[in-house]
């Protein structure tokens, strides 16, 4: 799979780079970054952003993800990442987003997943789309509301987080549910 670059009305989703290891660990290193995710850890130092960008090249060779660089359109600067982990033989994805602090309430988690939304039931031609966040998260949860995304159900004691059992919303959208969704304010989709 190749990893595009992909643009919405603010927003330029594009590759990480190297170059990026220090400006996401300057976001990343946050402790409310890294309270409310699944998989990112406190602290976070610029060796863990470069081995992590590392990994991005690699899984979209081999089919199974895409992470890209959320940026502001204008300025360019980096204010979050979503990233796609695919499972082709069951024609799946899994969303997953975050977004520094000083970006928190502008709704580019949502613009963001979105843009990756339409690229995996699109260009992917993926069935169905899945996402976690704790509970406790109520900014990601509110995302995949927005996107239109169907609270599934609840995963008891799923997750531990700094030896804490959490539990997980699991949400969920179809390639159907997602293109009625847009077609009603894009009839062209």
């Amino acid at each position: 799979m190749s990893r595009p670059t992909l643009t919405t009305e603010r927003l330029v989703l594009r590759p990480f780079a190297l170059a990026d290891a220090a400006e996401v660990t300057r976001l990343v290193s946050d402790r409310r970054i890294a309270d409310t995710t699944l998989n990112i850890p406190h602290p976070y130092d610029e060796s863990t952003a470069a081995a992590w960008i590392g990994t991005h090249e690699e899984a979209a060779e081999r089919d199974e993800g895409l992470t890209l660089a959320v940026t502001e359109g204008p300025s360019g600067r980096i204010v979050g990442a979503v990233a796609l982990s695919i499972n082709r033989p069951h024609r799946r994805g899994e969303l997953g987003y975050w977004t520094g602090v000083e970006h928190w309430g502008r709704g580019y988690a949502t613009e963001a997943s979105r843009a990756m939304l339409d690229y995996a039931f699109g260009t992917l031609d993926l069935s169905r789309v899945v996402a976690h966040c704790l509970t406790r998260n109520e900014g990601s949860w509110r995302v995949m509301e927005k996107l239109g995304m169907q609270r599934e159900g609840r995963l008891r004691q799923h997750f531990v987080k700094w030896d804490v059992l959490e539990d997980v919303w699991l949400y969920g959208i179809l390639r159907e549910e997602w293109r009625a969704l847009r077609s009603a304010v894009d009839p062209y989709i």
